[in-house]
């Protein structure tokens, strides 16, 4: 902790500061540059400098702006007046699929690619480049560009400026909570990682697919199963990602559940995580968590699913309806049972939850349900190359809506890890049965018009209706 001390006597002025994380946003946007320079790892040390010297969140986040958009508007200019030379500059001489891969993602998302390029790592210092390249008009251009400057930088920023503004406090933690708050972080970075790389190895890319694939052909008794489970034309494919999901959630799942009805009540590190939860309580958390619980309720999970779900009825893709309507009641179902089996009392139940048992968290299982689904449809229509980072984004949903029942005191964090198994049993149950439908194939939905839908929905139901 002593090193943070040191560290934070080297912060600069706030001018300087201000200047420094418009020049990093800068040269994070900028085409090539963007690759070489971990923009993403010194923008958070310039926010947390900025929160611990209790600058102006308004005036951190204008320069993050500011320099994401005089970055890509600086590549796009290049584009424009350099479009002959640039496959020829180093390093695009020697790497051009970067080049190719910012092409073929601004021909597929046309305009929307500027909003999205500055989200998806591969393609960010790209995109812009080849607009410019492109033609893309420079009104239409500058236009899209404020939008996601504006969309980036509290992405990139508010972290470190909160992590700045709490540090004070984390200093202080008891030896247990540093423990705990240690082992939490590194295993849910250790679980992303390995989630990541088994779900490429399980798919029909992955190399550990295609030695099961070759290993049925010579085992006629495992061939006929391979056979049986295998989805119909045109996919083809056994669903082994699903499958292994399935046994690997179902065995966690009986375990866990098992240690948790053996001490008949909250667990050692239940306890200490609970106290680490109440020291880094502030406004801003309390009230960000009850936003998250009011989304993640049952109310707020029709309101937010309701515009797909009616998308799906009008484009007849009667399947994925059916089976994401069927894992949202089964999630219901299973946690209400659970709840009753397990009979655990909540550290603390606020009115609304009088008469609800704790384990396991509902929010989370449905959360991991309702992400992971939509996570595993939209990387079935995205390019091989991209779908991990469907997957990655459903994480970093999902654990911010688990952790908000720790900072709100209604679960232990033993209930979050059951209700995330929970809800990745539904997930892959759902995706097996849904792979052995014969269907259309699904297409690409008019997300941008349906996720406005259910943001608009979603700020009605949290400003008008009280969590239920």
């Amino acid at each position: 902790m002593n090193f943070t001390h040191w560290l934070y006597s080297f912060s600069p002025s706030p001018t300087l500061l201000l200047l420094i994380i418009a020049a990093v946003a800068l040269l994070e946007s900028l085409a090539v540059v963007g690759i070489v320079v971990p923009g993403v790892v010194l923008l958070g040390a310039a926010a947390s400098l900025a929160g611990h010297a209790d600058m102006s969140i308004t005036l951190v986040l204008i320069a993050g702006t500011l320099g994401a958009f005089a970055g890509d508007n600086l590549s796009f200019w290049l584009g424009r007046s350099q479009r002959t030379r640039i496959p020829g500059w180093w390093p695009l001489d020697r790497h051009p699929e970067w080049l190719e891969g910012g092409i073929d993602f601004f021909q597929r998302h046309g305009t929307l690619s500027v909003v999205i390029g500055r989200f998806v790592g591969p393609v960010r210092p790209f995109v812009p480049l080849v607009a410019g390249m492109l033609s893309m008009p420079n009104r239409r251009f500058a236009l899209v560009n404020a939008l996601s400057a504006c969309l980036w930088a509290p992405v990139y920023l508010l972290p470190g400026y909160w992590l700045g503004r709490s540090w004070s406090e984390l200093m202080k933690l008891p030896p247990e909570a540093e423990h705990w708050l240690l082992v939490l972080s590194l295993s849910l970075l250790a679980l992303g990682v390995l989630f990541s790389w088994f779900r490429y190895q399980l798919g029909g890319q992955g190399r550990l697919h295609r030695w099961l694939e070759g290993y049925q052909q010579r085992h006629p008794t495992f061939g006929r199963l391979w056979r049986a489970l295998r989805s119909p034309p045109p996919a083809n494919e056994f669903p082994l990602a699903s499958l292994s999901l399935l046994l690997t959630s179902l065995i966690a799942l009986v375990a866990w559940t098992s240690w948790v009805l053996i001490h008949n009540g909250p667990l050692p590190m239940d306890r200490q995580i609970q106290a680490l939860a109440a020291m880094l309580q502030h406004q801003w958390l309390l009230g960000t968590s009850e936003t998250l619980a009011k989304i993640g309720d049952a109310l707020g999970i029709t309101l937010l699913m309701a515009p797909w779900l009616l998308w799906l009825a009008w484009a007849r893709r009667f399947a994925a309806l059916l089976h994401l309507a069927g894992a949202l009641i089964a999630v219901a179902v299973t946690n209400t049972l659970f709840k009753a089996l397990a009979g655990r009392a909540r550290p603390d139940t606020p009115d609304y939850l009088t008469g609800s048992m704790s384990y396991p968290s509902a929010h989370t299982s449905t959360s991991v349900v309702v992400v992971g689904l939509t996570a595993a449809f939209a990387a079935q229509v995205m390019p091989l190359r991209y779908r991990a980072y469907a997957y990655w984004a459903g994480i970093l949903v999902c654990t911010p809506m688990a952790l908000s029942r720790l900072v709100i005191g209604v679960h232990w964090a033993s209930d979050l890890i059951g209700g995330a198994l929970l809800g990745l049993i539904v997930c892959a149950l759902t995706r097996i049965s849904y792979q052995r439908w014969q269907r259309q194939d699904l297409e690409m939905p008019p997300w941008p018009w349906l996720a406005l839908a259910s943001l608009l929905l979603e700020t009605g139901r949290v400003l008008l209706f009280p969590p239920v």
